[in-house]
């Protein structure tokens, strides 16, 4: 659901800012293409390509698209606690089998996907004291696909000064999980020799799959948004954002472990989530031009019923060099409480749960961002940059008491990623 956001954020900041500049004759095609790489330590390998095309029509009338490809290689953690030996896991198809060591987190090595994403957008005022956007974003995976729409509409106040916009968007989304969606805390079935044969595996891995393989979901979100020009050099933003989702929210790849009293995984549960979630989300962002850079900060709120509450707090000074090239430091982090039926681990013995997962992302954690960007302004509109970041992630403990061999062992693993991106303008 990225474009709504960035849809009618571009919206208000082009409103607010024809205070400053106004446009309104054709302007030539702009293009801006960029190359990412994204690589944890030992785990997800991404390689992303985005290419992005935007024309200004006459009277403000603005068109712009987006096309983004993305690979993703590598190994992702599955939710089940490490142990002290090795554990052998089914893979998502039941095609196979995957073995974490001893001490390591277990991790599926199957993880393989291609994204492809295209998105389209138009903005154009109505009459002298509207502004409307509307656009439309597609994406297709391997096991997920997405239709999202978006519309909004902009009112010019206080000679152009203040703007307020009211934004709505819905989104389709359909999962086709590998190996059918699985019955939500039943046990993974693993073949160590127990089966007759391959038949009797497979009627017991089919036993824990859902009926109809395909399911989906349906998000609704209403943004309403505040845009004031303080001075020529200051722009200020707020927003507030509710968001609707209902349909099928459990990661189907993801498994919770199931400990005896030593510890010891006795078995590996499937995940199970709420079908619903209602969420909240307050948004300030400040942009201040000093005689030679800009200084972009924000802060974000966001509060949902699964009980999490995140804070993020971002920063980009962009500061001009001498030849028409700049530098771009950039710092963020984010604080995220766990959801209420996030659990490292289940104990044996005790009654199952409604809900149950071990999903680290939806854990109580702490993240930053420390990176720059180097670039520079060419001839006839031109200009290239280059970007490096480096991303940790440190999950917290939510207090559950550790059993027996657990008490050795990290179940809360960091994890450390590297982001290169080069992007040209023309």
């Amino acid at each position: 659901m990225q474009l709504k956001k960035t849809s009618i954020k571009k919206a208000l900041f082009a409103a607010s800012c024809s205070l400053l500049a106004g446009n309104s004759v054709a302007k030539d095609w702009d293009f801006d293409a960029a190359l990412m790489y994204y690589g944890e330590s030992d785990r997800v390998q991404a390689i992303e390509g985005i290419f992005k095309a935007n024309r200004t029509l006459k009277d403000d009338r603005e068109f712009s698209s987006k096309l983004v490809v993305d690979s993703l290689t590598g190994a992702s953690a599955n939710g089940a606690v490490p142990q002290t030996s090795a554990q052998t896991f089914t893979t998502p198809s039941g095609n196979g089998q995957y073995t974490a060591g001893a001490g390591e987190t277990p991790l599926d090595d199957s993880f393989l996907d291609t994204r492809v994403q295209v998105a389209a957008q138009w903005s154009q005022p109505l009459g002298e004291k509207y502004i409307v956007s509307t656009g439309a974003n597609f994406s297709n995976e391997y096991d997920y696909q997405s239709a999202a729409f978006n519309s909004s509409i902009g009112r010019y106040l206080n000679n152009k000064n203040t703007t307020v916009s009211l934004g709505l968007s819905y989104a389709m989304d359909s999962v086709d999980a590998v190996g059918g969606r699985p019955v939500g805390l039943s046990t993974m079935v693993v073949d160590e020799g127990q089966f007759a044969n391959a038949e009797a595996f497979q009627a017991a891995f089919d036993a824990t799959r859902q009926s109809g393989g395909e399911d989906g979901k349906d998000t609704v979100d209403v943004v309403l948004g505040l845009t004031q020009v303080i001075n020529r050099r200051w722009i200020t933003q707020f927003n507030i954002s509710l968001s609707e989702v209902d349909g099928y929210l459990t990661d189907p790849y993801k498994v919770v472990s199931q400990v005896d009293t030593s510890g010891l995984s006795v078995n590996q549960l499937y995940e199970n989530r709420p079908g619903t979630r209602s969420k909240q989300a307050f948004f300030a962002q400040s942009k201040y031009h000093f005689e030679k850079s800009v200084w972009d900060i924000s802060y974000r709120l966001t509060n949902d019923d699964w009980g999490i509450q995140s804070h993020t707090i971002e920063s980009r000074y962009h500061f001009l060099l001498s030849n028409n090239r700049y530098i771009e430091p950039h710092v963020r982090f984010y604080q995220q409480s766990e959801a209420d039926f996030y659990t490292p681990f289940l104990r044996e013995g005790e009654s199952l749960p409604e809900f149950a997962s071990a999903d680290y992302r939806i854990g109580k954690l702490n993240t930053y961002t420390l990176g720059v960007k180097y670039g520079k302004k060419l001839e006839n509109g031109r200009e290239y940059g280059v970007r490096l970041e480096y991303y940790s992630q440190a999950p917290q403990s939510v207090g559950v008491e550790p059993l027996g061999q657990l008490e050795s062992l990290d179940l809360y693993p960091s994890l450390d990623a590297v982001i290169l991106q080069f992007d040209y303008k023309f």
